[in-house]
C-alpha cells in the first residue's frame, strides 16, 4: 500500500546531494571527450571549456536561487510552470524526461560494450539489459540508498579525478623525470593556443555545453533530502568551484603533457598521461573509472527520470497513477515506466542502431539548451516577482540581475541556432525542434482544459516562506 499523500520521503543528506551534484556532471564526457576537443582546437580547447563552464555555473545559480525559495521534485520544470504557464512545464518536463531515458539507453550500451571487451563470451544486449535492472534495485529500497549508492560511485570519479590533478601537478613541476612538460609562454602565444583557428573553440563551446549537463540534478534530488535549502546553497557552490577546479584543471594538465598533435595519446587522455608518467597500471585503472562513471550516469538518469514524470503527474501533467508512491516513498510507477521505455529504447538501438536510434537521439540532443532557456526566463519572472512579495525569501541571489541572465539567454539561443549550421549538428537541430513543437502541441490537444492543481506562484502565499 503507498504513501497516502503520495510524497516523496526526505531522505538525503547534505553530503548526498553535494556528491549527486558533482557526479552529475563528470562522466565520460570528460574522461573521454576532453582528449576529442584538444584534438579539434588544440590548446584552444581550454578556453572553450572555460566558457562553457560558466555558462554552466550561471544557469545553476539561477536554479540555485529560485530551489532555496521552491524545494521541489520537479525542479525547473516546476518554476517553468509557475512562471510561465503550465504548456512550458509540460513541455521541458517532458523533454526533459525524453533525453534522460535516451542517456540511460547509451549508458546503458556503453556498459555492455565495455563489458564484452573484458569478457567476449558474454553479448553486448546481454550485458546492457542487466545495468538498468541493477540500477533499479539501487532505486527502488529507499531515495536513501540511492543517495548512498551515488555518492560511493561519484566518490570514485572524484578520487580519480584529485589523483590526475595531483600528478598533473607533479609532472608540470618537474617533480616526475623523463616527461617533457609544454611551458606557459609557449602555450600563451596566440599562433599554439589557437593553432586550429578561433572557430573550432568556439564550436567547442557548443559541444561542451551539451556534454555539461547534469549538475541540475542536484536542485531535483534536494526536493528530497533533510534540509533542503541547506542542502541546495551547499550544491551550488560545490557545483561552482569544482567544475572550475576538476574540468578546467584537468583539461590544462592534458594540455600541457601531451604533446601536441598525438592523436593516439589524446584518444584516451587520462590513461595516456598516468602511462607517460610510468604508471601503465594507473591507466588501466581509468578503464573502471570509466566504467563507474557510466553506471553513475545511469544511476541518476532512473533516479531523474522518474522523479521528473512523478512531479509532472502531481501537477496534472502525466497519468494520475505515475504519482504514487510505495511505502518507502518512491514513485515506483513512474520509475518502471523510466525502466520500461529504456528498454524499448535499447531494443532499436540493437534493432535500428543507424536510423531509429539516431533519429531518437538526435531528437533528444539539443534538451539541455532548452532546458536552459526555460531556466533563464523563469528566473527572471519569478526573481520579478518575489522581489515585489517577499524579497527576504532570497537566500541565494543571481550576481549582476537581470543583466547577466539576459546575457545567458542571447548565448544560448547562439549556441542552439548555431548547430543549424554545423554539418554534424543539424540533423539534431530540426529534430528537436521539432520534438518540442510536438510535445507544446500535445498540451494544447490533450491538457490544456484539464484542471491545473498545482497553484501559480503569483497566488501562493509567499509570506509563508521561512525568512531567518
Amino acid at each position: 500500500m503507498g504513501d497516502q499523500n503520495n510524497n516523496l520521503k526526505h531522505g538525503l543528506k547534505t553530503r548526498h546531494v553535494t556528491m549527486i551534484s558533482i557526479g552529475g556532471v563528470i562522466g565520460a564526457g570528460l574522461f573521454v571527450g576532453s582528449g576529442t576537443m584538444i584534438m579539434s582546437a588544440g590548446p584552444g580547447a581550454l578556453l572553450s571549456y572555460i566558457i562553457a563552464g560558466l555558462i554552466i555555473v550561471l544557469i545553476m545559480r539561477m536554479l540555485g536561487e529560485m530551489a532555496v525559495v521552491n524545494p521541489d521534485s520537479g525542479s525547473f520544470s516546476t518554476y517553468a510552470h509557475q512562471a510561465i504557464g503550465p504548456w512550458a512545464g509540460f513541455t521541458i518536463g517532458w523533454l526533459y524526461w525524453f533525453n534522460w531515458v535516451i542517456i540511460v539507453t547509451i549508458e546503458a550500451t556503453l556498459l555492455g560494450e565495455m563489458v564484452n571487451n573484458w569478457f567476449p563470451s558474454v553479448p553486448v544486449w546481454a550485458a546492457s539489459v542487466v545495468f538498468p535492472v541493477l540500477m533499479t534495485i539501487t532505486n527502488i529500497f529507499s531515495v536513501k540508498v540511492y543517495g548512498e549508492f551515488e555518492y560511493w560511485l561519484a566518490s570514485i570519479k572524484v578520487i580519480a579525478i584529485v589523483i590526475f590533478l595531483g600528478l598533473g601537478a607533479a609532472i608540470i613541476f618537474g617533480l616526475v623525470p623523463g616527461v617533457e612538460v609544454q611551458s606557459f609562454s609557449t602555450l600563451a602565444t596566440v599562433d599554439t593556443f589557437f593553432s586550429n583557428g578561433f572557430l573550432p573553440v568556439i564550436l567547442g563551446v557548443i559541444f561542451i555545453t551539451f556534454s555539461l549537463s547534469g549538475s541540475e540534478v542536484a536542485a531535483i534530488a534536494a526536493g528530497e533530502s533533510e534540509n533542503p535549502e541547506k542542502n541546495i546553497i551547499r550544491a551550488i557552490n560545490a557545483v561552482v568551484w569544482r567544475l572550475l577546479l576538476f574540468f578546467i584543471g584537468s583539461v590544462a594538465v592534458i594540455i600541457m603533457v601531451i604533446p601536441q598533435g598525438s592523436e593516439h595519446l589524446l584518444k584516451t587522455p587520462f590513461a595516456s598521461v598516468f602511462d607517460m608518467a610510468g604508471l601503465p597500471a594507473a591507466g588501466q585503472v581509468m578503464n573502471f573509472v570509466i566504467f563507474i562513471s557510466l553506471l553513475s550516469v545511469l544511476n541518476s538518469g532512473l533516479y531523474t527520470s522518474s522523479r521528473m514524470v512523478y512531479s509532472l503527474s502531481k501537477k496534472g501533467s502525466a497519468p494520475k497513477f505515475l504519482s504514487n508512491v510505495n511505502k518507502r516513498g518512491i514513485p515506483i510507477w513512474a520509475l518502471a515506466t523510466s525502466l520500461f521505455f529504456a528498454y524499448v529504447f535499447t531494443m532499436f538501438k540493437f534493432i535500428a542502431p543507424n536510423t531509429l536510434f539516431v533519429f531518437l537521439a538526435n531528437s533528444s540532443g539539443g534538451v539541455t539548451i532548452i532546458m536552459y532557456i526555460f531556466i533563464a526566463f523563469s528566473h527572471i519572472r519569478l526573481r520579478r516577482r518575489l522581489e515585489g512579495t517577499n524579497p527576504g525569501a532570497l537566500k541565494v541571489k543571481m550576481w549582476l540581475f537581470p543583466y547577466l541572465t539576459y546575457a545567458t539567454i542571447i548565448v544560448l539561443f547562439a549556441i542552439f541556432a548555431a548547430q543549424a549550421f554545423i554539418g554534424s549538428m543539424r540533423l539534431q537541430f530540426f529534430l528537436t525542434s521539432i520534438l518540442t513543437i510536438l510535445v507544446v502541441g500535445s498540451y494544447f490537444l490533450f491538457y490544456h482544459k484539464k484542471e491545473d492543481i498545482v497553484p501559480n506562484l503569483a497566488e501562493t502565499d509567499l509570506k509563508e516562506v521561512k525568512v531567518d
